[in-house]
């Protein structure tokens, strides 16, 4: 799986027949027809575009979900979907403005062509067949206008809308949204912005807003926003504003709100003379991660594992002041330190398990800690951390774009709480092998090399990004044919980490669905892989077909998806983590269930970056579970522009302490009732970690009791908050907020 902006003048373009894309949308106006189904087949062929082809053979297609969930679970390529919808004239005259149809069709992937009688009305992305080959604009929303008096448009009668899809892997089709057709009225070219929260120990805390006309005509209305409790609904603060926006114009507004959990913000605007009101509701953030102490304090796991004769890097994560003065003691033979920086490199060339003493001081302080090297076959001892380009660059991932990452994974402290792999996904690849069959980059990245060093000198880790098919979901060369080539390539290059992406390898197996053919394309790059002196992660993604979480450990995998790609909205939060109830048990050090990658920060798949879609509470649900999952923590968003949320949610040590515990057991789910779900996840000090989840949208009352408590000391403990939470008995009741959590520490 895997859109530049373009605002324009409605009254000019649409009035004059021509069509174009926007790509702002908050929701449907009060007078819409839903589109739910569609005719749907696979294949490509364009008599499908014409209203008069009869498609009562075609299957019966639910719009808003993906074809792989209904009926064709691994079908990648050309599809279609056509719509039968009558457009009534009373759907124009209703409308205030009465200039332009809308027809949304949510999100598609990868690329579309858009067809209304035939005539096409949007295209968005590139075909394999077209000029310049294939090109994903997943996660471009489809919002295509016509004018009302365009004759492609055949009113108070039946319309066919056609969908050409092409899918280059993963998911495929017309979903996350539900479709409509709808008039656009004035108020659609409003747009709220808000700015970055600069969080300080007041307790009020300002939120800054932008009101933006995108439009090429004057919209006068009223601003009115609310702050209030959400907990019991009370108003704390509202005020009205009267604005008139000139054309493509932008109006500024800033209020305050209690820097606490638990406070929603309304912002509505009313247009004039319509009346039609825009509303956007937003959960305030809010900080619970303690500041930063100035003194050090070694954020390091208890295990790390190397491969024996295998290259060895390893940055020492220390948060607190700099400059720091390092000190180290039984290291293993071959193995020596930077004690300037804090980055230890060499090799080892004996088997064996090593304890090695760090100690750290600065002018406020000191912290020492002791970390087992265990020089053997296995790696990733506990989960893999750090940053992949995929979920903010997408394709349009650079040299630039990486640096960057790498810059600001140390200069924002990341690092220093053992975020350490930097890794290029999909994008980097020429379009053509050398004679030889070596791969090379594309002219994004120019010496992949000189990346890798750069990114090793600072004590990160480098990983890349492929496919066992002929090409990458992006439509980049992949790696069928030249397995062995690639990985002697990544060796050269010192690549550290490689996912390892499905994508086009289903169209060189003829249908054939058995385990073995999803399994052999992986074998082949693991003994490739064995062949290189260098420890190489390797990360096998394949969507969870055929229950990899029973087989990856046999490919050497060290993490293997068990899901579909994720998107920054609750109900794929939601159907991805809390999905993982049946894979616990094969979960272990050196091996680990990967549900995708985090959706915090800006992202936005290559283009048109935004802030998460998931709420506050939903964010700290998302980095609860997945360190209670004990899965690989990737960072997807930009990191050289974080805010200080976002940076609270990733540097909160006692969490991720949580997700890196030595044990590698993976949490599993022990009460799911009244919409709150238990997550339970065992230590390896013979404590335990719990996620109490709220998965209604209000808050909830939860009371929660140790078993057995009167009987035993029990210390419970606020993990994001980090202090102890005083009670009787080990009972503690919770306050639990909508998608919310409570991740406590027993």
């Amino acid at each position: 799986m895997r859109r530049k902006d373009f605002f324009c003048s409605l009254r000019i373009l649409l009035l004059s027949g021509l069509l174009f894309q926007i790509n702002f949308i908050y929701g449907q106006n009060s007078n819409f027809i839903p589109l739910t189904t569609a005719k749907f087949s696979i294949g490509n062929n364009a008599a499908w575009a014409q209203p008069a082809f009869n498609d009562s053979s075609w299957n019966d297609c639910k719009l808003g979900d993906t074809w792989q969930t209904q009926g064709f679970a691994d079908y990648h390529g050309f599809a279609w979907y056509r719509i039968h919808v009558n457009i009534p004239s009373a759907l124009k005259n209703k409308a205030v403005w009465q200039d332009s149809l809308r027809i949304f069709l949510a999100h598609v992937n990868d690329a579309d062509e858009t067809f209304l009688n035939g005539v096409l009305i949007g295209k968005t992305g590139a075909f394999p067949e077209d000029k310049g080959g294939y090109v994903s604009k997943w996660p471009a929303v489809r919002n295509y206008c016509l004018a009302v008096n365009n004759p492609a448009i055949f009113w108070d009668k039946e319309n066919v809308i056609a969908v050409k899809v092409y899918d280059g892997g993963g998911s495929g089709g017309i979903f996350m949204g539900t479709p409509f057709v709808d008039m656009l009225e004035k108020f659609d070219g409003i747009d709220f912005k808000l700015s970055d929260i600069n969080f300080n120990s007041s307790p009020r805390t300002e939120r800054k807003l932008s009101i933006t006309n995108k439009f090429n005509t004057t919209v006068s209305g009223v601003f009115h926003y609310r702050v209030t409790d959400e907990v019991n609904g009370k108003i704390i603060e509202q005020r009205s504003i009267p604005v008139s926006l000139a054309p493509f114009s932008v109006h500024d507004c800033s209020f305050y709100f209690p820097h606490r959990e638990g406070i929603k913000l309304l912002y509505d605007f009313k247009e004039n003379p319509s009346g039609k009101v825009k509303s956007f509701a937003e959960t305030a953030p809010y900080i619970l991660t303690p500041q930063e102490k100035l003194h050090p304090v070694i954020n390091a796991p208890d295990v790390v594992g190397l491969h024996p004769g295998s290259p060895f890097i390893f940055r020492i994560p220390v948060s607190g002041k700099r400059p720091f003065k390092f000190t180290l003691k039984n290291l293993p033979p071959g193995l020596h330190a930077d004690l300037h920086q804090g980055i230890i490199t060499g090799m080892v060339k004996q088997k064996g398990n090593y304890i090695a003493k760090i100690f750290v001081k600065n002018s406020h302080g000191a912290d020492s800690k002791s970390i087992a090297i265990k020089v053997g076959d296995r790696l990733a001892l506990t989960p893999p951390m750090g940053w992949n380009s995929w979920n903010c660059w997408g394709l349009g991932v650079s040299y630039d774009r990486v640096k960057s990452s790498a810059n600001a994974l140390i200069e924002k402290g990341l690092a220093d709480y053992g975020w350490n792999y930097i890794n290029v996904d999909d994008g980097w690849q020429a379009k053509n092998r050398l004679a030889s069959g070596e791969i090379l980059p594309n002219e994004k990245f120019t010496d992949m090399k000189a990346l890798g060093d750069e990114l090793h000198k600072e004590g990160l880790r480098f990983g890349i990004y492929s496919s066992p098919g002929n090409s990458t979901c992006g439509g980049f060369l992949g790696s069928l044919g030249h397995e062995r080539q690639d990985a002697n390539t990544y060796f050269k290059w010192g690549v550290d980490y490689l996912k390892y992406d499905l994508c086009s390898y289903s169209d060189n197996v003829a249908g054939d669905t058995t385990l073995l053919a999803q399994q052999k394309p992986y074998m082949v790059m693991r003994d490739a892989l064995k062949q290189q002196q260098r420890d190489i992660i390797y990360s096998i993604c394949q969507y969870g077909i055929h229950d990899v979480w029973k087989w990856g450990d046999a490919m050497n995998g060290n993490l293997w998806r068990t899901t579909e790609d994720i998107t920054d909205t609750w109900e794929s939060l939601y159907n991805i983590g809390f999905s993982q109830t049946n894979n616990a048990a094969y979960a272990h050090p050196g091996g680990w269930n990967d549900p995708d990658m985090l959706i915090v920060g800006r992202v936005g798949w290559g283009e048109g970056l935004h802030p998460s879609n998931l709420t506050p509470h939903e964010q700290y649900t998302h980095i609860s579970l997945w360190s209670l999952l004990s899965a690989p923590l990737l960072i997807g968003c930009d990191i050289s522009k974080l805010d200080d949320f976002t940076l609270n949610l990733l540097k909160n040590r006692e969490v991720i302490a949580i997700d890196q515990d030595v044990l590698g057991s993976q949490a599993i789910r022990i009460k799911n009732r009244d919409q709150i779900q238990v997550w339970q996840k065992k230590l390896h000090a013979g404590g335990r970690a719990i996620g109490i989840f709220n998965l209604s949208n209000a808050y909830k009352t939860y009371r929660f009791t140790i078993p057995n408590a009167r009987n035993k000391s029990y210390q419970i403990r606020d993990v994001w908050a980090q202090k102890n939470i005083p009670n009787k008995s080990g009972t503690v009741v919770f306050q639990i907020p909508p998608h919310g959590v409570k991740l406590i520490k027993i």
